[in-house]
């Protein structure tokens, strides 16, 4: 079992910034993946970003790339998602997940593991 707790949402104006942490313990190697998901009002969980942890390969959602970074502290089994020049089409509650693999997903349903959820608000 892997457990992952979320933090660092919170409420922002646009073009601000704000540092998502994923805290993951359990069952961790170096033979899985982290991603970010989030999930806005009436709308399904889709994919923001990932990150496979032995090599630190990672993929982006096109509507992220360039504002969002992914990134991991292996000392803290840790995952990071700071993202910068927040629009209100980034509002939603993020999710961290995880799965054992040789590569990172975009896909929700390749992933066993998932925290509780934090919700970023954008304004306008």
């Amino acid at each position: 079992q892997v457990q992952l707790v979320e933090s660092g949402g919170g409420l922002v104006q646009a073009g601000g910034s704000l540092r998502l942490s994923c805290a993951a313990s359990g069952r961790t190697s170096d033979w899985y993946a982290m991603g970010w998901f989030r999930q806005a009002p009436g709308k399904e969980r889709e994919f923001a970003a990932a990150l496979w942890w032995r090599a630190g390969s990672t993929g982006y959602e096109d509507s992220v790339k360039g504002r969002f970074t992914i990134s991991k502290d292996n000392a803290k089994n840790t995952v990071y998602l700071q993202m910068n020049s927040l629009k209100p089409e980034d509002t939603a509650v993020y999710y961290c997940a995880a799965r054992f693999g040789n590569s990172w997903s975009r896909r929700a349903s390749d992933y066993n593991y998932w925290g509780q959820g934090t919700q970023v608000t954008v304004s306008s």
